[in-house]
């Protein structure tokens, strides 16, 4: 197994096994999204790779694409579609331009459902992030998935954001070497 940097367009060629690892490892639980999604994925790619400071890992087995990860640099004014506006309210507007406006945003990280628990989506994870300006790297994930949650903890990440009492929605994880980490309010 290795793992390999994309750094352009090239990722295109590899549209169908992303497709297949994106539905492996989202169209179960607890993301339970259905086949549509994972087209929708594919669709975002060709924009996603023209993104400022695109950058994606792929783990390969032999010819066969396990995992990847994407990622790229966040544009200021900060965006307002998908969940940025959840990450902007738990924030605050002072801190997602501080903290999250040029900082390298972690897209989608996915790993076959055969690779879990082998280490390969830390791999990916920090191959997508080790050149991060100034350490700056960020997430957001649903509270849905202690799984995942537990991961990026795991992984050195701090939560800087807190969801809703009712314990819906998105959260803000920034890198180990993110220099807010500190600065993130804890949970009581």
């Amino acid at each position: 197994m290795s793992i390999h940097i994309v750094k352009s367009d090239d990722l295109l060629a590899h549209t169908t096994a992303l497709r297949s690892v994106y539905a492996d490892a989202f169209c179960a639980p607890p993301w339970n999204e259905d086949e549509e999604k994972a087209e929708e994925f594919v669709g975002r790619l060709a924009v996603n790779v023209r993104r400022a400071g695109f950058t994606a890992a792929l783990a390969i087995d032999g010819s066969e694409v396990i995992g990847f990860a994407t990622a790229w640099t966040t544009v200021a004014p900060f965006p307002t579609d998908r969940c940025y506006p959840q990450a902007a309210a738990g924030l605050g507007a002072d801190r997602t331009v501080d903290w999250l406006c040029g900082a390298r945003e972690i897209d989608e990280l996915a790993v076959r459902s055969s690779a879990r628990g082998t280490g390969l989506a830390g791999e990916l994870l920090e191959a997508v992030t080790k050149d991060a300006p100034e350490g700056r790297s960020w997430l957001l994930t649903s509270v849905q998935s202690t799984r995942a949650m537990s991961f990026y903890r795991g992984q050195g990440w701090t939560q800087a954001t807190h969801p809703s009492p009712d314990g819906m929605g998105i959260v803000v994880f920034l890198s180990p070497h993110h220099p807010a980490r500190s600065l993130a309010a804890q949970p009581v």
